[in-house]
């Protein structure tokens, strides 16, 4: 990594990058652009998911020219949600901005969503008004998963898939992101209350390089969703809900064994008390779990070490 801090800055701008070389200089070329006029002192997170291009040599050609520029490099590819979230943890800015590298979101944005969070919101998401992708195999995915997820979450955001998003430091660090959890982070932030808002963006058409997405990712979104449903059932007093399952379990198998004639083989009753006893067991350790997720305070210092490798 690389990059001196002597200063907190106002915003720190976290782009995942992976096989990029392309964009990454027109990308640090937009995002000065955008916010040298706004006044903000900033610092621009770019996190490399394992590129195998030359994208790590042209960032550090950046890097050794703007000392706002911290390159994070991953030794294998994996994945946009953990490369967000290394980006998010080695920040140290206020504000936090999400945005993919691809240069198809428009950093000129991000002053006017700051603004707009500004207007006592703590999460605000970016709405491509006019999306510049295929109809079949992104745009129409695209409106039936966003539909789902309102449904399921109750959080009716029109445009999830959209990485332009601006949070307050403080709730997007309490937000427990894993597998491709980063479209679902406003649903994820529900249990912690936070005040949500969507602004309209713009969208420009991919000029360089390859998207990394496919209608694979449906499948994904998914089973997420299932998780994420379960979560949110789960995230007030997880301990207790959890726990309280585990009790009619218990009771369930308890129950069980008294019905089990006396007449049956000893290996029954003692099968179906281990496994009854298992689902407790796992459903505590669960709840305990969940709680560790949404009831961290977010109050830790921004790590600067693994799992990156330094540039």
């Amino acid at each position: 990594m690389n990059g001196s801090k002597t200063k907190r800055p106002d915003i720190s701008v976290c782009v995942p990058i992976y096989n990029e070389e392309d964009n990454v200089g027109l990308l640090h070329e937009t995002v000065v652009a955008a916010l040298e006029p706004s006044g903000y002192s900033f610092e621009l997170v770019l996190v490399d998911d394992g590129s195998t291009d030359d994208t790590i040599p042209r960032l550090r050609q950046i890097a050794a020219r703007d000392p706002r520029i911290l390159v994070v490099r991953f030794r294998r590819n994996a994945g946009q949600t953990s490369a967000m979230q290394a980006g998010i943890d080695h920040a140290i800015g206020q504000y936090l901005v999400t945005m993919d590298g691809d240069l198809q979101n428009d950093p000129a944005d991000i002053p006017m969503m700051i603004d707009k969070l500004g207007e006592d919101h703590d999460l605000v998401v970016g709405w491509r008004i006019n999306r510049q992708d295929r109809l079949l195999s992104r745009k129409v995915p695209s409106k039936l998963a966003n539909w789902l997820i309102g449904k399921v979450t109750g959080l009716p955001i029109r445009d999830n898939g959209c990485s332009l998003k601006v949070y307050k430091a403080e709730v997007i660090r309490r937000v427990p992101l894993y597998s491709d959890m980063h479209r679902f982070i406003p649903a994820m932030s529900i249990p912690m209350g936070a005040r949500v808002a969507e602004v309209g963006v713009r969208h420009h058409a991919r000029q360089f390089g390859e998207s990394k997405y496919g209608l694979s990712r449906i499948f994904k979104v998914l089973l997420d969703l299932m998780v994420i449903k379960t979560l949110l059932i789960f995230a007030r007093r997880p301990l207790a809900r959890f726990g309280g399952v585990a009790s009619v379990a218990a009771g369930a198998a308890l129950i069980a064994l008294l019905a089990i004639p006396a007449s049956t083989p000893a290996v029954v009753p003692m099968t179906v008390a281990a496994l009854t006893a298992s689902l407790a067991v796992f459903l505590i350790l669960l709840g305990l779990v969940t709680g560790v997720l949404f009831q961290n305070d977010g109050g830790r210092e921004a790590p600067r070490q693994d799992p990156a490798d330094p540039v």
